[in-house]
């Protein structure tokens, strides 16, 4: 057997396809993680400015101009207003302007991104130096202490996305690329629901009563994480009976490549270049951040836009699964191609 003999039987064509799919993977990956993250920058953070009426426009004209736009700054009509909007998570910063004094308040929140309200702080600072001015901050939602740079709730939503596409990848390959009969779908369906429900009380437990990482209730973290896993299980079960084994590297094309780097974990959605601030939100990871977020630290607002993405992603993913597994034949299911050589039961 000649040596070209030899690495046709090692890599089959099936084999060479798949390594080429996964080194494109790993290019995407290193493309969007840096692209994403390599110069986090805000730009249009909404910003509330409560000022007297004689030196509010003026105010307003001079942030909305700052280099680089990194404000989008809008007039409240008092403090009362400037906090509650923070606090619904409508506005990520505000600068209260006492007129009695030289000393202004910007008003943030930590609990939404460490690094967010660290940079508002700088940029009022620097523009109130300007005026003559200096600012004391106020953190309306300050981050755990044991909670560093308030990125745990990205870590935790980002533990259960990887159990939601492992368990589902698991349950898939285990008899067959693609789900061969109803039965056998509805069966991965429930074992999939299971399996979210343990690993959304296990990743609560874990976050909060074990670790102390993260405040808020137990059982809104608990549902957050079950319905996160469901979801991410569901997009990858439906993706794998579309394309069989293919799924797989979809499921991380879309969780992993674009979702993690969108979700505002590490910087919040105002720092991320245009792209991933666009396609975050509609993601499992960046819905599941946020929500885990508003639980922690906002008293569990501004949670039914993220929460209905992730029930869409779960809902799509069950249909599209169920429905495929109901329209196959019997030769559908004996001729699918067992996966890395294994028998289809």
């Amino acid at each position: 057997m000649t040596f070209v003999d030899e690495v046709k039987n090692a890599v089959t064509p099936r084999a060479a396809v798949l390594v080429i799919g996964v080194l494109a993977l790993q290019l995407l990956f290193i493309t969007s993680y840096v692209g994403a993250l390599h110069r986090p920058k805000p730009t249009d953070v909404p910003f509330g400015v409560v000022a007297p009426r004689q030196m509010s426009a003026q105010l307003l004209t001079e942030l909305k101009n700052l280099p680089g736009g990194p404000l989008d700054p809008r007039a409240l009509a008092d403090e009362a207003t400037a906090r509650e909007q923070i606090m619904n998570r409508e506005i990520d910063g505000a600068l209260v302007v006492d007129p009695t004094r030289t000393t202004d308040t910007v008003l943030v929140a930590s609990g939404g991104g460490t690094a967010m309200a660290d940079t508002l702080t700088r940029i009022v600072t620097k523009a109130d130096q300007a005026r003559q001015r200096t600012v004391r901050p106020v953190d309306l939602a300050p981050a755990s202490d044991q909670d560093f740079n308030g990125i745990s709730s990205f870590y935790l939503v980002v533990g259960w996305c990887v159990g939601g596409y492992l368990c589902a990848s698991i349950l898939a390959i285990s008899a067959g690329a693609k789900p061969a009969n109803r039965q056998r779908a509805l069966i991965r369906t429930g074992v999939m629901a299971l399996y979210s429900v343990v690993g959304g009380i296990g990743g609560a437990l874990i976050i909060g009563p074990i670790l102390g990482a993260l405040p808020g209730s137990f059982w809104g973290l608990s549902g957050l994480g079950a319905l996160t896993v469901f979801a991410v299980g569901m997009l990858t079960l439906a993706l794998q009976a579309l394309t069989g084994i293919v799924g797989i590297g979809l499921a991380v094309l879309i969780v992993v490549i674009a979702g993690n780097p969108s979700a505002g974990g590490a910087f919040p959605l105002p720092m991320l270049p245009d792209f991933w601030r666009a396609i975050g939100p509609a993601l499992p990871p960046g819905a599941g951040t946020w929500v885990a977020r508003s639980i922690a630290y906002f008293r569990g607002n501004a949670i039914t836009g993220p929460l209905l993405v992730l029930s869409a992603w779960a809902v799509a993913g069950t249909l599209v699964t169920c429905l495929i597994a109901m329209r196959r034949t019997p030769q559908d299911i004996a001729d699918a191609p067992p996966p890395f050589g294994s028998t289809v039961d």
